[in-house]
Order: structure tokens, then C-alpha cells, then sequence
């Protein structure tokens, strides 16, 4: 039992993907950790602050390795197209929207980490925030996007409401409601990260304390982490 536990954790690491998620999670139960032992102190020492630098640099470590990420989003963009012709028009056209906000995301965000490095002289603040306003647009995108799928599963299901609800068709249904339900929660607790680091002023920009963003980032990861190991799929950032 232990054996096969391991061996699935190795390959879980040994996948690009399947570590990504597991330092997200990571870094941001670390962050959750950090915040809530540090209280409102606004320089958190000793334990705390070790856990809220450890998050810190699994961050960074996740925007270095997204420096390689572009062309598997372009090969992805490339394969979806327009989408489906057999798939609702508006579903269809928020993936695509959705799909090129992804795709600006990662140069905008390149460039924002070269500043910070100091290897191009561009104003880092600027790129951050643009890099996270095509995140937060690509959350909401997508979250538009599952509510759409949700009220056409919902009408199906109300249609199918005096069948056998053991049927296969049944089944699937449902199953694709829970996990349209997991990724609006999922892309909800993201964007309101996202909205907090957007330049204050903008709704509650600024306002988080660290645990409430290491609160919100556990949630989605681990969320992440289930779809992924039920054959879902995750968003990258």
C-alpha cells in the first residue's frame, strides 16, 4: 500500500504538470500557514515568516519554469481553433477569447520577470499588472463560460427529468455539473487573487492579508489537484 502510494507521488513529480500543481498547492498552504500564524504583525518573524518566504520562492520558482509555457498554449490554441462546430456558439467563442487572454498572458508576464531580473529595462509594474489583468479577464471568461454549460446541463436534465436518472447519459450529466460547479469555484477563489494584485484602487485591490490569498490559492489548487486525478483539467497559472 505505502509502496504504491509513493510510486504514484513519483509519478505525479516526475510529470511537468502534475508538479506544477503540487507546488502551488504547496506555496500556497504555506502562505495560508504563514499569514494566519503571523497575525496582523506586518513583519512576521521566526516560523511564520519562514513559511511566507518558502511560499514566496515556490512563486518564483512557477514563473521561472512558465518561461516555457507559451508554445504548449499556442499548440493548444492552435488545436481548439474556433472550436467545435457541434458546441454552442457562445461557449465556443469564450473559449476562444478565453484561449488568447491565456496566450498574451505568458510574454506580458515574461517581460515582467526579465524587468524584475533587471535583463531588459522595461517598468516591471506595469507588465505585472497587465500580465494579471489578462489572468483575471481569462478567469472570468471562463467562469461565463461554465455558468453557460450549467444552465444547458440543467436544461437537459430538467428535459431528461422523468427517465431513468441511472442512465448512462444521466450520469454523465451530472458528472459534468460537478465539474463545471468545481471550476467556477475554483476560478472564482483565482480571481479574487487575481483582483487583490491588480494596482490598488481597482475593486479590493491590496486589501488581502496574506492568509486570505494563501486561503483562496489552497482552494483552487486542491480543487485543481482532484480534477486532475478524476482526468479533469486545470488551468495553468
Amino acid at each position: 500500500m505505502a509502496a504504491d502510494a509513493l510510486g504514484g507521488l513519483v509519478a505525479v513529480l516526475e510529470s511537468y504538470r502534475g508538479r506544477d500543481r503540487v507546488v502551488r498547492a504547496l506555496g500556497y498552504g504555506c502562505q495560508l500557514a504563514g499569514g494566519a500564524l503571523a497575525g496582523v504583525r506586518a513583519a512576521p518573524a521566526g516560523l511564520p515568516g519562514s513559511l511566507l518566504a518558502v511560499s514566496a520562492q515556490l512563486s518564483h520558482c512557477r514563473t521561472v519554469l512558465r518561461l516555457f509555457d507559451d508554445f504548449a498554449m499556442l499548440n493548444y490554441s492552435r488545436g481548439y481553433g474556433l472550436g467545435p462546430k457541434d458546441e454552442d456558439a457562445v461557449v465556443r467563442w469564450l473559449s476562444v477569447l478565453a484561449n488568447a487572454a491565456d496566450q498574451l498572458y505568458y510574454p506580458c508576464e515574461h517581460v515582467a520577470w526579465a524587468a524584475d531580473a533587471g535583463v531588459v529595462g522595461a517598468s516591471s509594474p506595469k507588465w505585472w499588472a497587465l500580465s494579471t489583468g489578462l489572468w483575471a479577464l481569462s478567469l472570468l471568461l471562463g467562469v461565463v463560460r461554465s455558468l453557460r454549460i450549467l444552465f444547458q446541463l440543467r436544461r437537459k436534465l430538467r428535459q431528461h427529468k422523468g427517465s431513468n436518472s441511472s442512465s448512462p447519459s444521466q450520469k454523465k450529466m451530472r458528472a459534468q455539473v460537478k465539474a463545471e460547479v468545481l471550476s467556477i469555484i475554483s476560478s472564482l477563489a483565482d480571481l479574487s487573487n487575481a483582483i487583490h494584485w491588480l494596482p490598488p484602487g481597482f475593486l479590493w485591490a491590496g486589501w488581502f492579508p496574506p492568509w486570505l490569498v494563501g486561503l483562496f490559492g489552497t482552494i483552487s489548487s486542491l480543487i485543481g489537484i482532484y480534477q486532475a486525478s478524476a482526468g479533469g483539467n486545470s488551468g495553468a497559472v
